[in-house]
């Protein structure tokens, strides 16, 4: 949000309660208000930045309230001393359950969310201690330095605050290292694991965040009302707090306000105005909220916020992201020695891959060499690809080895492959499109520096934050895109994607470099380009490995060779010995007819090099297996 804009909605929030005229029940409203935006803003970063659907954040609201209500009046607690004890009681619930539920995915992973909220709804109306379905009443009010937070009004501020702190600290937590690999988990899980993302992990860390957060409301909201029942923790709440986050805006942090204040002040009008309308105490209030969510998913997908902001830009007349300038210079991260030229960086023994009955792989055995660049090639279907995937670690091995500086591979995640040295392009391009060009590039050096949850939403990792964007920028400037910084990556074409997925392999500073069809949609100026930016890291003593159909490309760049055809090796070597090599031929050519009748004294005809057939229409286009 822009700054101006945000001081002025600060400002209203705070003076609106002092005014004389503002009636006590706006303020009640805005108060609930606050506590639904805290649990909303919780679902933002899980369900709509991170993809995870959660019907059951209402019940962590409950948690909160009740642990606070029985401490202060079963224990004569202070509510300070609750909050924390709570908080700590939330945290290792949500640890649990999110440990069982992260497992599952798509639907069945919301069915758990739902199991999980129904279970714990019918425990806080049946547990003797907590007052079963009565609750409980008497809870003491909070006080602040002696002054009393009773009135709606005095803890109106309380509770704005809290969820002024959570925006803030959302948008920190977004803006940081760990907030671009939790932005990975929704459309780029297997892109992040191979740049060394735990995304199990993170899955773990935006859940428990967002518990908490529905903690934070509980709590509150247990001694504004100063009692608790099980009814406000059921699974309808937890329904319309996931319909406050997609009509407010799912992914965006100021969408949980928006959505909050939207649906619970028509929720409170609509009770007044429809038994007028139709003369008639039934509750159509729920049908209303179905013809509006099907009115949101048809024409705004994205939310109200993110409309009311676009609006806000055309009045102010914002320029593009684009111009803003480049990240002030930092100290360059660490780099990995790289190894002697010459010496053995990548061994490939007896490599397999069985897919069922279909080999895609059959015992391919090569090895790379330190400060050499070795092509990959094949015709379509050949088994490049997937070879690639075995080194990488997106797949495992039927049998066969392979072994990086000395450490096998065939038995490490992708992303612990990542943290050896090892970094790679997809043949499909996959990149962040709602992120920034220079985003995407930082996540690829997600491994070079190390900061927690905590301080990212602290602020507190600024000159950490500095240095990878530092050295995003530069390998944007290295490979041409120096003038896309602030981009959105999703806008480039996909020649620029790849070249794009090319700087985000070289931020990860890999020893060995795996660049899969890197020149795919680039044009002959721009291929010319991408060779001198590879000989150059070639001269740096990075080894590389690429797949490409330009054979132009690959033997004009390329100090050594290996030829794919159904999964097997079929020759190895020079790119002068592999141009003529007939078993080369016989793939891509399909042979010459020994049998050919050509009459006396007429010259043979000519037969294509294997230069000229590897680059003809057939092979030049399409992708490998």
């Amino acid at each position: 949000m822009n700054r101006r804009l945000l001081f002025i909605v600060v400002a209203a929030i705070a003076l609106l309660p002092m005014l004389p005229v503002t009636p006590a029940f706006w303020i009640t409203h805005l108060n609930y208000v606050g506590l639904a935006s805290l649990v909303v803003l919780g679902l933002v970063l899980m369900t709509g930045v991170s993809g995870l659907t959660s019907f059951g954040q209402a019940a962590f609201v409950g948690m909160g309230a009740y642990a606070t209500a029985w401490l202060t009046t079963a224990l004569d607690w202070s509510p300070w001393l609750a909050l924390p004890a709570a908080l700590g009681v939330t945290f290792i619930a949500a640890y649990a359950l999110g440990a069982i539920t992260l497992r599952l995915s798509g639907h069945f992973l919301s069915l758990g969310t739902l199991a999980w909220g129904l279970s714990l709804y019918y425990v806080f109306g049946n547990m003797a201690f907590l007052g079963q379905h009565d609750g409980i009443a008497g809870i003491q009010p909070l006080e602040f330095f002696g002054i009393s937070l009773a009135d709606g009004r005095n803890i109106y501020y309380l509770i704005w605050a809290c969820v002024l702190l959570g925006l803030w600290g959302t948008r920190n937590l977004l803006d940081s290292r760990p907030g671009r690999a939790i932005r990975a988990l929704r459309s780029g899980q297997d892109m992040a694991e191979s740049f060394g993302v735990d995304t199990a992990r993170y899955k773990t860390i935006v859940f428990v965040y967002a518990a908490l957060l529905a903690c934070l409301s509980g709590w509150l909201y247990a001694h504004m009302q100063r009692a608790v029942s099980p009814s406000p923790f059921g699974l309808n709440y937890g329904i319309e707090y996931l319909f406050m986050a997609v009509v407010g805006g799912a992914s965006s942090v100021w969408g949980a306000v928006v959505g909050a204040a939207l649906i619970l002040t028509l929720k409170d009008q609509l009770q007044n105005v429809l038994p007028v309308i139709f003369g008639s105490n039934t509750n159509f209030e729920l049908i209303v909220f179905g013809v509006l969510m099907i009115l949101v998913l048809q024409y705004a997908r994205g939310g109200v916020f993110p409309i009311l902001a676009h609006g806000w830009q055309r009045i102010r007349g914002r320029g593009h992201e684009r111009q803003r300038p480049a990240p002030p210079q930092a100290p360059a991260l660490a780099q990995r020695p790289r190894p002697e030229a010459g010496a053995v960086v990548l061994e490939v023994d007896a490599l397999r891959k069985e897919f069922g009955g279909l080999v895609a792989v059959n015992d391919v055995s090569f090895r790379l060499r330190g400060g050499e660049i070795m092509g990959l090639i094949g015709p379509n279907g050949a088994g490049k690809s997937t070879t690639f995937n075995l080194i990488t670690g997106v797949y495992k091995p039927t049998s066969g080895s392979v072994r990086f500086m000395n450490e096998r591979l065939d038995t490490l995640p992708a992303r612990e492959i990542s943290r050896l040295g090892v970094g790679r392009t997809f043949q499909h391009v996959q990149l962040l499109p709602t992120m920034t060009v220079l985003e995407n590039v930082a996540l690829g050096a997600h491994l070079r520096r190390k900061v927690g949850v905590v301080a990212a939403a602290l602020h507190a990792e600024r000159a950490i934050e500095a240095e990878i964007l530092h050295e995003a920028a530069v390998q944007l400037e290295r490979v041409g895109l120096g003038d896309y910084l602030y981009e959105q990556a999703g806008n480039l074409a996909l020649g620029q994607q790849r070249i794009l997925e090319i700087a985000r392999a070289l931020a990860s500073d890999p020893v060995l470099l795996l660049l899969d069809e890197p020149a795919a949609g680039l044009r002959y100026k721009e291929k010319q380009e991408l060779a001198a930016v590879l000989d150059q890291l070639r001269q740096e003593g990075m080894s590389i490995l690429l797949v490409e159909h330009d054979m132009d490309f690959v033997m004009s760049l390329t100090d050594h060779i290996v030829v794919m055809d159904f999964g097997t090796k079929i020759a190895e070597g020079t790119p002068e010995e592999i141009q003529v090599h007939p078993a080369v031929l016989e793939a891509y050519l399909g042979g010459i007819d020994e049998d050919l009748d050509i009459p006396p004294g007429a010259a043979a005809p000519q037969q294509p090099s294997a230069h000229q057939g590897l680059e003809t229409p057939a092979t030049a286009t399409g992708s490998s297996a």
